[in-house]
């Protein structure tokens, strides 16, 4: 997919990208790609497969969830900025959280931040179970996300703590998702979400199979949730 392909494709789907935004993914390439031969960010850096399965995969989300309007996002294992800052990109309104528990990897989206001229964009250092038990951060955010961090019933446990209650938690899965959803659905019940729709669709030109989970927070997450961690790895809720 190169850069053209990409701004036709989402805005066939509604989502016009402003000279500013093309620019910004172009210097996000180039950063990916530098940084990487330093530390490992991605296995993925051909240009016009980072389009797609970084860029435009991420973005997937903004086609099932209404990105434009004022929300604050928390982003959980985000790794190399994703699916968050692609969204950010398109939409620069949104105000990003991000938590990752690789030291290194902050760092690399502290610059990444910087070169493109992102704004309300807060990184942090922390693993996601504790982060999830912070009174600043516990069920404060208007949408939680995550792309390709863990199963669903483990996924649930480190994110569904963090949505407000009324919020979303936006799961972005590969082609194992209805399998992740049965084996989770008792965690997703306990933790006080509940799956709202569940979309299925093929990435342009590799045709592999993608998810978009919507699950919606519908009441508070018993204080012991997250647990330790490791602990939800090790023992999900299922």
């Amino acid at each position: 997919m190169n850069t053209e392909q990409f701004k036709d494709m989402l805005a066939a789907k509604g989502i016009a990208l402003s000279p500013q935004a093309i620019s910004q993914y172009e210097a996000y390439y180039s950063l990916l790609v530098e940084w990487n031969e330093k530390m490992n960010l991605t296995a993925i850096t051909d240009k016009p497969e980072v389009y797609l399965k970084h860029f435009y995969d991420s973005i997937t989300a903004a086609f099932y969830f209404d990105f434009n309007q004022p929300l604050h996002i928390c982003d959980v294992g985000a790794g190399a900025g994703f699916p968050s800052l692609p969204i950010k990109i398109a939409f620069p309104e949104l105000k990003i959280t991000i938590v990752d528990s690789l030291n290194k990897r902050i760092g690399f989206l502290e610059h990444l931040t910087k070169e493109l001229g992102l704004e309300h964009v807060q990184l942090v250092h922390d693993r996601a179970e504790t982060f999830g038990q912070k009174k600043e951060h516990r069920e404060k955010y208007d949408v939680v996300t995550a792309r390709a961090v863990a199963r669903l019933s483990v996924l649930s446990e480190l994110c569904l703590p963090l949505v407000k209650i009324g919020g979303t938690f936006v799961a972005m899965k590969g082609a194992s998702a209805k399998e992740e959803l049965d084996a989770g659905k008792k965690a997703l019940t306990i933790l006080g979400g509940s799956l709202e729709q569940s979309h299925t669709f093929k990435l342009p030109e590799e045709e592999s199979e993608r998810n978009i989970l919507i699950i919606k927070k519908e009441k508070a997450t018993p204080k012991k949730y997250p647990r330790k961690p490791g602990t939800p790895n090790k023992t999900p809720i299922e």
